[in-house]
């Protein structure tokens, strides 16, 4: 592996719903590549289908010298009127992703929770969102990570996946150990509507049976931490 993530912090969180996202990411280059990473955001608009998720940035990090970066991340937040209403608020995904040469090779998955602060509007929700009333709260503590190996400057090596795991403060891992870890009803074209289907329930962050089935529609996959 040419890339190695080392840390993701997620910043300023929780947060207002319209405030952008923004995470400090750090990586080491173990070899210099030709070309620059791609990073790239996407909020999951719905459990049931790709069709609502809104990529909402993305960015190109380099040259790519061997060594150590780190740099913030910040992308704005999702559009409302393209998010369902009955999926606004409550549980969904956001994916952060990292490709090079349009092979990804990291995936970072974590669940975030959307509520009025409000208490008269928590418990009747109005039919028009009010954005501006809305805390969005990111499980930090639990990202879900899906590494693969590719072929970096080497068109001859056969991608493959890898998964490995990261502590709940993050991304350090341990050499010796894998597990297999990633959220999601999107990000990737390849996913069919079946793999949206499987599920893990959480225990920490979803306390209410609506909560529990939304997540159990996103994709198989266990928490880091």
């Amino acid at each position: 592996m040419a890339v190695k993530v080392t840390d993701v912090q997620v910043l300023e969180n929780p947060t207002a719903f319209t405030s952008p996202f923004r995470f400090e990411i750090s990586f080491e280059v173990l070899t210099p590549l030709e070309n620059d990473l791609e990073w790239k955001l996407v909020y999951v608009g719905s459990a049931e289908t790709n069709q609502y998720d809104q990529e909402l940035d993305s960015i190109e990090v380099g040259p790519l010298q061997t060594g150590f970066m780190k740099f913030i991340f910040e992308a704005d937040p999702p559009d409302v009127k393209k998010i369902p209403i009955k999926d606004l608020l409550e549980v969904t995904v956001i994916l952060l992703t990292c490709s090079y040469r349009g092979k990804m090779f990291i995936r970072v998955g974590y669940y975030l929770h959307n509520e009025y602060t409000v208490d008269e509007l928590k418990e009747n929700p109005p039919p028009v969102p009010i954005p501006e009333q809305i805390q969005r709260t990111i499980m930090a503590d639990h990202p879900r990570v899906t590494k693969w190996q590719i072929s970096w400057d080497d068109p001859v090596q056969a991608q493959t996946q890898s998964d490995l795991e990261s502590n709940s403060t993050g991304f350090q891992q341990q050499e010796q150990q894998s597990s297999i870890s990633i959220s999601s009803s999107s990000i990737s074209n390849n996913l069919t509507e079946q793999e949206k289907k499987n599920s893990v329930q959480t225990e920490e962050t979803v306390q209410t049976q609506n909560h529990s089935q939304k997540i159990q529609t996103i994709k198989e996959g266990n928490f880091i931490g």
